[in-house]
């Protein structure tokens, strides 16, 4: 029996910027990077060069039979100083997507990605209450400029990250799927020299991943709800979400409770961000098994990712299903993948979860589309260049794309909607 995907449901995968561009010397992260102590396996250096190549990979995708690229414009580079806007860096995007639209992919545009500019640190990074209006300015301005190009738009990628990242680093030190090891979070020395590199003290560096307590998330809020009402006063049509890193929660005999509240903390706590949302951008990766001891570690014999947490595809669909049972939004899967060296394992993994994503569809619950993780091997965060998440891999010296038989398979789902027989 053959499993088909509605005609008009999207396919497609995920870059971010800071990870495929190279050489965003006016981000946070470059500072982390060469921060002393940094516990960055690699320097991220020209990564894949994508800033120079995308229209070469943007049409590599289309070619084959991908339908959606989502990819995410650098704040650091529109507005590398405060109030001083980059024609040169929104020029780049607007072709970016003038290029997406001649090769026939969908744009799903994240403003921000993990990274922000340097000089934000300065004003005491997403700590301050000035950052709404601050980001609200910038995407003011993108909007003004290439809005109309944008079907669809994150204002954040994974706002609830850091409350993952915090649990994870202080209670039981797995390493999540973003790649952030456990230093990033715990060794206040070399933050104060990634502080140093951007101008400020270590009091004031308040980045992305540290947005993880009431204080600050409340000012993150305000900054979607500003960035939100500036999109659609721009540009009404453009459809305005957030996304979520979101593990399927379970439990055994006598965890329920800490299930229950690790799923409040996770998503519940996030839901009033969402009101006047367009869609909500699911984001999965595996899932956490809870007993009364806490978080229970994967059977022994599971078969485990590079990234170290367990192999279950099916988790997709039951997030989806959580989530839509306390949602009245389409939902836009914008990020699913795996980190294995094995491809076989990536193809089965795509298309187990989209096996979940079709039962979803057929018991009417509204999923707009998938998009994987990531479109190629790329720079993993503090993890490096160590962890193979893509569907096309990169020689770094040369530069030369190879494709892997998972792109060529999730390719043939998107063009054909057949999924598998």
């Amino acid at each position: 029996m053959k499993l088909h995907l509605p005609e008009d449901f999207i396919v497609g995968s995920v870059t971010a910027a800071y990870q495929v561009e190279g050489n965003n010397t006016n981000s946070d992260f470059w500072a982390e990077e060469y921060a002393d102590g940094s516990p960055y396996k690699d320097k991220s250096g020209d990564t894949i060069d994508h800033y120079r190549l995308y229209r070469k990979d943007i049409a590599l995708m289309a070619e084959l039979g991908l339908k959606s690229y989502r990819f995410s414009v650098e704040w650091a580079r529109i507005e590398p100083a405060p109030g001083q806007y980059s024609r040169s860096a929104i020029a780049h995007y607007r072709d970016v997507l003038l290029a997406c639209r001649e090769y026939g992919l969908v744009p799903v545009v994240a403003l921000h990605h993990f990274s922000s500019p340097q000089w934000l640190m300065r004003y005491g990074g997403w700590g301050s209450e000035e950052v709404p209006q601050r980001f609200a300015d910038y995407c003011r301005f993108v909007f003004s400029e290439i809005g109309g190009l944008i079907p669809y738009v994150l204002t954040f990628n994974e706002v609830n990250l850091p409350v993952m990242l915090r649990e994870m680093f202080t209670t039981i030190g797995v390493i999540p799927p973003v790649g952030i090891a456990g230093e990033s979070w715990t060794a206040p020395e070399w933050r104060a020299s990634a502080a140093a590199l951007c101008g400020t003290t270590a009091d004031r560096y308040i980045t992305f991943h540290m947005i993880s307590d009431d204080s600050k998330i409340a000012i993150l809020a305000e900054a979607h709800r500003r960035a939100r009402q500036v999109i659609k006063e721009l540009n009404p049509g453009t459809k305005v979400g957030l996304s979520m890193a979101l593990s399927d929660i379970q439990s055994v005999a006598g965890g329920e409770e800490q299930a229950a509240a690790k799923w409040q903390q996770y998503f519940g706590q996030y839901l009033p961000m969402l009101e006047g949302d367009d869609f909500f951008g699911l984001q999965n990766y595996t899932r956490e098994v809870y007993g009364p001891e806490g978080r229970v570690a994967p059977a022994a014999g599971a078969e485990l990712t590079q990234m170290n947490y367990e192999f279950y595809p099916e988790a997709l669909e039951q997030v989806i299903r959580k989530a839509a049972g306390a949602l009245k939004l389409p939902i836009f899967v914008t990020e699913h993948g795996v980190a294995t060296d094995d491809d076989s394992r990536r193809v089965e993994f795509i298309r187990r979860g989209l096996e979940g994503v079709t039962s979803c569809l057929k018991d009417g619950i509204q999923v707009i589309g998938y998009l994987h993780w990531t479109t190629f091997d790329n720079f993993e965060w503090s993890a490096g260049y160590s962890m193979r998440f893509g569907l096309i891999a990169v020689d770094r010296e040369t530069q030369e794309r190879t494709v892997k038989e998972s792109a060529r398979y999730l390719g043939r789902v998107a063009a054909t909607g057949i999924l598998s027989e």
